[in-house]
Parts: C-alpha cells; sequence; structure tokens
C-alpha cells in the first residue's frame, strides 16, 4: 500500500451547521499566503495526498496547506462514529451557491484576512472559478484543474428541468440513486482503478480506505452523498459565469489532461473549444496541460502537478 510521506493532520471545524472535515499539513506561522486544495465530484481532500508529496521540500517549508471535504462528501457533515451507516442528513440535493458559502466560512477560519492560493479539481474548480469572482480580494493565485463548467442552457429549458429535479428528489427518497457497497476495502480499489485505470495499485488501496468506510453490517460505502446525483434544479446560467470570471483580479493558472473526457461526457453539446471561449473572460490567465493523464491529474501525475503549481504559485 503506498505511504503517505507527509502525512495530515485530520480536524473537524464547524461550519453552517456542518462538521467540515479537513486535513491539515504544516501549521508554522509564516508570511507564505496558505494553499487550499478543493477536490471534485465524488472525491475526497485525502486525494491530495500524493501532490502534497510530490512538493519539494523548499516549497512546503513553513508553509500551511489545507484540504477539505465538501459538505455531503468525505466525513464532513456525516456521523463521526466509524461503525455507523454513512449517512448525511439533513440533505436531498446540493446546491453551489452553499458551496460558495462553505468556502467562504472555511478560509474565515483557516487564513483570517490573509489571501490564500486556492486550487479547485473538477467540481471544485469550477466552484473556486466563481467564488475568485465573488471574492477576488481572498485570492493571491488561482488554479483549476479540469473545471470545465456545464453546457450552457435556455430559458425555456426550465419547466423540464424543475420537473426533472422533483423527480429524481421521489427517485432518491425511494433508494433508487444509492450508490454501490463493496464487500471490502480490495472491492474499493478494484472499483477506483475501473474507473481510472492510471490509477496504480499502492495508490487505488491507500485512497479505497480514505474514500470509503464500513458499516454496520461490514460492507464498505463509499463517502459520498448519493444526492448529488440529483440535477441541480437551476439551469446553468453562462452569463453568471463569465460575469464572474471578469471579476477575477488574481492571476489564474487553468490546467487539463492530456486526455481529457469533455467528448465522452458532453458528446459534442460541450466542447473544450467552448471552455476555451469561456475563458476569455480571464483578464490574467495562463494555461496547461498534464502529459501521460485523464481527469484524475491529480491521481495519474502527481510529480508533473506539483512542479507546475510550485512554478506558479512561487
Amino acid at each position: 500500500m503506498y505511504q503517505a510521506r507527509r502525512p495530515a493532520a485530520s480536524e473537524f471545524t464547524p461550519v453552517r451547521h456542518l462538521r467540515y472535515h479537513v486535513l491539515r499539513w504544516g501549521d508554522t506561522p509564516s508570511a507564505l499566503p496558505p494553499l487550499v486544495l478543493m477536490h471534485g465530484w465524488m472525491d475526497v481532500a485525502a486525494s491530495w495526498q500524493f501532490v502534497v508529496d510530490a512538493f519539494s521540500p523548499g516549497f512546503v517549508q513553513g508553509r500551511s496547506i489545507i484540504a477539505a471535504d465538501w459538505r455531503g462528501f468525505g466525513l464532513t457533515g456525516l456521523d463521526p462514529d466509524a461503525a455507523a451507516d454513512v449517512r448525511y442528513p439533513g440533505h436531498d440535493n446540493y446546491w453551489f451557491p452553499d458551496y460558495l458559502a462553505d468556502l467562504d466560512i472555511l478560509l474565515d477560519h483557516y487564513a483570517g484576512d490573509r489571501p490564500v492560493d486556492l486550487v479547485g479539481h473538477s467540481m471544485g474548480g469550477s466552484v473556486v472559478m466563481l467564488y475568485a469572482g465573488v471574492r477576488p480580494q481572498r485570492i493571491r493565485r488561482l488554479v483549476n484543474l479540469e473545471g470545465f463548467g456545464m453546457p450552457a442552457t435556455r430559458p425555456d429549458k426550465a419547466p423540464k428541468r424543475y420537473a426533472q429535479w422533483m423527480d429524481e428528489l421521489k427517485s432518491l427518497h425511494r433508494g433508487e440513486l444509492a450508490l454501490k457497497a463493496y464487500a471490502d476495502a480490495e472491492g474499493v480499489a478494484r472499483r477506483l482503478i475501473k474507473t481510472n485505470p492510471r490509477l496504480a495499485e499502492d495508490k487505488a488501496r491507500w485512497l479505497a480506505r480514505h474514500w470509503a468506510r464500513p458499516n454496520l453490517r461490514g460492507q464498505w460505502e463509499i463517502l459520498g452523498d448519493a444526492a448529488h446525483k440529483v440535477v441541480n434544479a437551476q439551469l446553468y446560467r453562462v452569463e453568471e459565469v463569465l460575469a464572474a470570471f471578469a471579476a477575477i483580479t488574481a492571476p489564474v493558472l487553468s490546467v487539463e489532461a492530456s486526455d481529457n473526457q469533455m467528448d465522452q461526457w458532453w458528446q459534442g453539446n460541450y466542447t473544450l473549444a467552448e471552455f476555451h471561449e469561456r475563458l476569455k473572460s480571464v483578464r490574467q490567465l495562463q494555461q496547461a496541460v498534464i502529459r501521460g493523464a485523464g481527469h484524475m491529474l491529480h491521481h495519474d501525475q502527481p510529480e508533473q502537478l506539483a512542479a507546475l503549481l510550485e512554478n506558479f504559485l512561487a
């Protein structure tokens, strides 16, 4: 199994009636800006361990690095009893504005009034791009890892979207959207490798124990709320996204994987070229590609990504 070279301290902090789970590396007071790492959909904060381990000693020296489980993922909002079934009470769907507010309060706690270096992957990348436009003064440098956003929508799609949302809520409460449980941690590791064949076995086995936990019947349940599978009731309004991009004042690094999956996800309804067009609204933009990586580039090529981040954040 993978051995973490820089083990994280695990802690909880109150955020909007939730116990937010945070991993923290380093706690030495420093003039260096805190580095904040936010994961993507159906992922957890522990996914950043491979990148943190790949950072050079000079980069981490005296630097505070934190990664949090978003609400409804990992241990955030979960019953703290490790032997309990995985249940995230109080939610049957999730909204982007909640992620923004949660992040705002997390930065209050861990950074105070100091600007941070903020990194987000996938869904987390989309969130941090919006946040940086809403709170531009809080961001020193911003990194978006494959946070492409979603296809543009039209207002005339709203009635069907609301109907779909209500139908999926009913499906959720009937248990039809439940996440699969696994017989053991090895089954979870196999699932991770099936989703991402580039993921090394030692990393998959390590990550499985952070991505899932055993329930009262001994099955391993994924640490993610099935309610995340419910479609957002609101349409994706690109004009609002572009306004947020235009309001970002920090330098932005947008990173893609050489083998990104845009065509597979959206089947022509949303393309990489369209995303690049949206990025033209960002004032200070750099773009980079991680070679030999798919969407989970922080798993596939942590050394490449760590070097890229160090250079941009220096």
